[in-house]
């Protein structure tokens, strides 16, 4: 299934969503992949600060003031100074599936040169089955040019629905503090040309710079914690939220995929103030990957969303002992899941919230 520039995969129904401090100049550079698409821009720091959009996009834009009116008090859980304010784009679009990007992720190029067009192989991702409960050893079964190998059961090649599609870099790798320090120069220059799905019962580390999801299949999972501003923690937004999304996509039956597409990472983040951010979440780690990996949602749980509330009080029984701010995440879980279905009240429901007014172009 190819897009052709007439007619871009699922035009009408994917947002794109970015996070940033800066003027969208990096826009010019994705123009011919994301320009027949809709933005949602959300302002981080300062709303006073205009930031500027290349000519020709059709967008919309929140900064801060616009989350304080849309959500009232629930805008408490949405962070402040940190790229996790991200998620509130997921809350407010209205489309089927989401990619999100961040504005130093640049095009890369393919082995022979030629540019990566990232948001079409996500949708390709996104739009064929996962493969979660027995690995194909020729990874993705569904691309051209592979199947299904031998051995592999038969009752099990329906596959299952994928709900999120995890992208690469190329150039500045996601690294944490410590690696950075001891690798300041390293650059990942490997293009692996494979998609595979995660194992069910397999934790990953999801990145949120290049990743693209199935809104109405996972969409209220994707919360990215309380982060930055007046927090004891800071860069695990997006670990946090593939960690709750993992545990929830093997409970539901639905699959994730890491791999293709690449994108050019362009610039590295200073490795001491990340060290700053980081440091709690490094020593926390080690006890909530256990976690993780041992929490059991009840079968009554048939739902995003009651998965999630279920996981919000396992979070606070049980991480609240390893420090405070777990009692109050877990909250602010709740909370997100309370604004998320006040803004996404279930088809045929009756609601009285306002909807939200952002700036448009």
């Amino acid at each position: 299934m190819a897009a052709t520039s007439s007619t871009p995969l699922l035009k009408d129904e994917l947002d794109i969503v970015i996070p940033t401090i800066r003027n969208l100049d990096f826009l010019e550079m994705w123009r011919p992949f994301f320009q027949p698409y809709h933005l949602i821009i959300v302002q981080d720091g300062d709303p006073a600060k205009v930031i500027k959009v290349p000519e020709g996009f059709d967008y919309e834009l929140y900064n801060r003031n616009d989350i304080n009116r849309i959500l009232g008090p629930k805008a408490s859980c949405i962070s402040f100074k940190d790229s996790a304010c991200r998620c509130f784009g997921y809350m407010v679009s209205k489309k089927k599936y989401i990619y999100t990007i961040d504005d130093d992720c640049f095009v890369a190029k393919d082995p022979s040169g030629k540019d990566i067009n990232a948001l079409e192989q996500h949708i390709k991702n996104l739009l064929s089955p996962s493969t979660p409960f027995f690995f194909n050893t020729l990874y993705d079964p569904y691309r051209e040019g592979a199947d299904f190998v031998r051995g592999y059961p038969f009752s099990l090649r329906e596959g299952a629905p994928t709900a999120v599609s995890h992208g690469l870099w190329l150039n500045i790798p996601d690294y944490d503090a410590p690696t950075q320090l001891v690798k300041p120069r390293e650059r990942n220059n490997r293009y692996v040309d494979a998609v595979l799905t995660i194992p069910k019962g397999t934790l990953f580390p999801m990145c949120g710079m290049n990743l693209a999801f199935d809104r109405e299949l996972i969409g209220p999972a994707m919360y990215f914690g309380l982060m930055g501003d007046g927090q004891p923690i800071g860069r695990y937004d997006d670990m946090w939220a593939g960690w709750c999304t993992k545990v929830i996509t093997d409970h539901l039956s639905l699959g994730i995929k890491t791999g293709l597409p690449y994108i050019w990472h362009s610039k590295a983040s200073n490795p001491f103030v990340n060290l700053k951010k980081e440091y709690n979440g490094i020593f926390w780690q080690e006890e909530l990957i256990p976690f993780f990996q041992s929490v059991a949602l009840p079968k009554e749980a048939t739902t995003v969303q009651k998965c999630y509330l279920e996981l919000a009080k396992q979070v606070k029984a049980k991480l609240g002992k390893v420090d405070g701010y777990f009692l109050k995440l877990a909250d602010a879980m709740v909370t997100w899941i309370e604004a998320w279905d006040e803004l996404n009240p279930p088809k045929g429901a009756i609601t009285t919230t306002k909807a939200p007014a952002p700036k448009s172009k």
